[in-house]
């Protein structure tokens, strides 16, 4: 059990500490920040800033046939999710339309999705894993094209670009509910 006098002086030692380290912390909240980094350039958040909205907002130029989409698909994607999206090793692709009020949902791109932009934002930035972004916008549309065609939402002939992709209808597009915050009063 401490002293009078070691509280005394255990008092003191803390109340220093504490003076100290608000007069430090008032120094640092008056810097001006950090000064890590600097500011991007317009041309460098054109670059990065790459989202695409479910309307299509944010779609580049280019196109894709289901046929270039079968190539590139071969050459990028077959390693991870085999043929035809089937799955294994990763993730499966394809399948599962209609499964999903079932026992045994299969959840994938074309049976969950409500958006076919989704997937072709997904591929763009994240695919192939090893390199993503690595594709071009041509063959991003191209798999997007390959993939939806493999369970019937875009025809074998199809080619996707900006103003198609967004009008393709997913199975699952009604499944979801468009929640809105409800506006203050």
């Amino acid at each position: 059990m401490p002293t009078g006098r070691s509280r005394i002086s255990m008092f003191r030692h803390t109340f220093f500490i504490s003076v100290t380290a608000c007069f430090l912390l008032s120094s640092v909240r008056a810097a001006q920040g950090p000064n890590l980094g600097r500011a991007l350039t317009p041309d460098e958040i054109q670059k990065i800033d790459i989202t695409v909205t479910p309307d299509g907002k944010g779609l580049p130029a280019g196109s894709g046939s289901v046929s270039a989409g079968a190539v590139v698909y071969a050459k990028s994607c077959q390693v991870c999710h085999g043929p035809q999206g089937a799955g294994i090793p990763a993730d499966q692709l394809t399948g599962g339309v209609g499964s999903l009020a079932s026992g045994n949902p299969v959840m994938t791109a074309a049976s969950y999705w409500p958006s076919a932009t989704t997937l072709f934002d997904y591929v763009r930035r994240a695919m192939p894993i090893t390199s993503p972004q690595s594709l071009t916008n041509d063959e991003v549309y191209a798999v997007t094209a390959y993939l939806l065609s493999i369970d019937g939402i875009v025809p074998r002939d199809a080619v996707l670009d900006a103003k198609s992709l967004p009008a393709v209808k997913m199975p699952n597009r009604d499944g979801f509910v468009r929640w809105r915050p409800k506006p203050s009063r």
